[in-house]
């Protein structure tokens, strides 16, 4: 089993030396760069003694499977993957109502960074996600999460409906989001402690996982255009129940 992995881009590469430095391994760096932004960051390299290879941009390109990897890619331990046990410790040690958020089969790598990034910025306590036919943690997803894949736990679990099961018998209620939903998202109390379920870019909500969600929620629409972007709607119900629970 492969134990390292690659993260490309500043701000992806800026928030690990923050938080988790320990975790680089290895530095790439474009070698006929520099920024300024690259050379405050070859300073911080410098304080942790990390290896660091100046190269070409070919060789950038072709490590990163020609993303946008900015001048910099980092070899690294793996970004943990949580497990539904550490899932229900961290539940345990709440002290506030959790705030979760369930991805059903989401395929789109740039989906879950965005959606990575506002549970980050909303406060979510944990983004849980099947084991199959979802996108996993990888390079891609974790540059555009900008630093929100090393702070926000991810779980995978091997089945989500039972997962889902464990969480209600906890008090925690789970609101999917669906077009054809009656109650609009804003009628709803959000303080109480529950979860938002997303549905797949394309098909949405499988059937079993609609069938086990509490109730179904919808995002008001007043133009012509049917449906959000997934990443969008969790933004959008991530920030009311945030503004809710301010209030």
């Amino acid at each position: 089993m492969n134990e390292k992995n690659i993260i490309f881009g500043l701000h992806a590469i800026e928030a690990l030396l923050e938080k988790q430095p320990e975790r680089i391994l290895h530095v790439h760096l474009q070698k006929d760069r520099q920024d300024q932004k690259l050379q405050k960051i070859m300073k911080v390299l410098a304080q942790y003694d990390i290896p660091v290879d100046l190269v070409a941009r070919a060789v950038l390109d072709r490590m990163a499977d020609h993303g946008n990897h900015q001048g910099i890619i980092a070899t690294c331990s793996k970004t943990k993957i949580h497990t539904e046990s550490e899932l229900k410790t961290l539940l345990d040690n709440l002290t506030v109502p959790p705030l979760l958020l369930i991805l059903d089969s989401i395929q789109d790598p740039h989906n879950l960074g965005a959606c990575l990034r506002s549970a980050d910025a909303a406060g979510v306590h944990a983004v849980i996600a099947p084991r199959d036919k979802s996108v996993g943690l990888t390079p891609t997803v974790t540059k555009v999460a900008c630093g929100a894949a090393e702070t926000v736990p991810f779980v995978q679990v091997t089945n989500l409906a039972r997962s889902m099961e464990s969480l209600k018998e906890r008090g925690i209620w789970l609101f999917g989001l669906a077009g054809e939903a009656t109650k609009s998202l804003y009628a709803e109390n959000l303080k109480i402690p529950l979860a938002f379920v997303m549905g797949n870019e394309e098909k949405g909500l499988r059937h079993l996982t609609r069938e086990t969600c509490d109730e179904l929620l919808k995002i008001p629409m007043k133009g012509f255009v049917s449906s959000l972007n997934v990443s969008v709607s969790t933004g959008i119900c991530l920030y009311e129940a945030l503004r809710q629970r301010a209030g």
